[in-house]
């Protein structure tokens, strides 16, 4: 099963505005894909003021057996460019298959 790590960075006074704005992407995702599950994630401690982000996306088995197509891989990305406003730098994306469960 295919899915999706995204790591960025937050400055840390974006933190508030940076997490709505991503609740609010991931939930826009979720009713727009049936079975996509998103999770959104941070380190708990910031370095030289900024916060290192991640957001995981995924999708049920019963529902997409392979996974996040590389199709909406580029939906996510495209509409991540357009709704997520405090990234400071690039969404840097990783792709992972399931080896084991």
């Amino acid at each position: 099963m295919r899915e999706l790590y995204v790591y960025y960075r937050v400055l840390e006074g974006d933190a508030v505005t940076a997490e709505a704005e991503a609740r609010e992407f991931h939930s826009r995702l979720r009713a727009q894909t049936p079975g996509l599950v998103t999770r959104l994630l941070r380190r708990p401690d910031a370095s030289d003021g900024l916060l290192t982000w991640m957001e995981t996306y995924a999708m049920e088995p019963q529902i997409e057996p392979a996974g996040v197509s590389a199709g909406l891989q580029a939906d996510i990305e495209r509409e991540a460019a357009r709704h997520l406003t405090r990234i400071d730098g690039e969404r840097h994306v990783e792709v992972f298959v399931a080896c084991a469960s």
